[in-house]
């Protein structure tokens, strides 16, 4: 059976790593989006705000099946 796939781009945000960032932001995707497939890290930055806090950003590109 044939299939078809969407990606999106989410950024999830941590204070303590890439990878809570990560997991942040495929956690909160998956409650309102089924079926995802596969999440590709695209970009890992860092925001720091004027008090000196550090927040890790991680760009992900999350693949899902397109359901018409």
């Amino acid at each position: 059976m044939d299939s078809v796939y969407k990606i999106i781009e989410i950024v999830g945000t941590s204070e303590s790593s890439w990878e809570d960032a990560a997991k942040t932001a495929l956690d909160t995707a998956a409650k309102t989006i089924d079926d995802i497939r596969i999440a590709e890290v695209s970009k890992l930055d860092i925001k720091m705000s004027t008090d000196g806090n550090i927040f890790f950003r991680t760009k992900l590109k999350v693949s899902f099946k397109y359901r018409s």
